[in-house]
């Protein structure tokens, strides 16, 4: 097995090589030491603890319904000490995530006053007391959130974060981690 591709298997936890990431692998192709680069390096950011950074990288998983890196990323953040309880709540928060995400993209792209004043009519309890606390519950949701492309969720979370003291370097490092991971899912799954 290629050296590369074998760190980065690592990096992630896994063992299986899914089709796309065999044929970037059977190329030499160059981006393989990239992203294993990328994912090495995002999977450490200082602001992130290694429980958060799994837990952020399963909620991209399954955002984007990659099994392969839901099973591993799951079993690393559990590595870690997340929960059972954890990890659920990542399942709710990327479902509560994906029902607001599409409600308020929508009201963003019309722009009418009917939708914009007509309520969600979406439960959002899990937000007032998550199991891993509020801070990060709000950093889980904005990187849902901007995976999936909402502004006005990714801009509510964003000063969510900040008026509970969240520094800058923190969200932009949740993100940049969000991406990383989201492009290894799109090659490997």
């Amino acid at each position: 097995m290629n050296e590369t591709l074998q760190a980065m298997l690592q990096i992630a936890g896994q063992e299986m090589v899914s089709k796309g990431l065999e044929t970037v692998v059977n190329t030499e192709n160059k981006y393989l030491r990239d992203l294993k680069i990328n994912l090495g390096n995002a999977l450490q950011y200082q602001t992130l603890s290694k429980k958060e950074s799994y837990l952020l990288a399963v909620s991209v998983a399954i955002n984007e319904k990659n099994k392969l890196a839901i099973e591993s990323f799951t079993k690393l953040a559990m590595n870690e000490g997340s929960t059972e309880a954890e990890i659920a709540e990542t399942y709710a928060c990327v479902s509560l995530l994906n029902a607001n995400n599409v409600l308020y993209r929508f009201r963003h792209f019309t722009k009418k006053d009917v939708y914009q004043n007509s309520p969600a009519g979406i439960k959002m309890s899990i937000m007032m007391n998550p199991v891993f606390g509020k801070e990060f519950f709000e950093l889980m949701s904005l990187a849902v959130s901007a995976l999936n492309g909402c502004e006005m969720c990714v801009n509510a979370h964003e000063a969510s974060l900040l008026k509970l003291g969240t520094s800058e370097n923190r969200i932009f490092d949740a993100i940049k981690l969000t991406a990383i991971v989201r492009s290894y899912t799109a090659i490997q799954f």
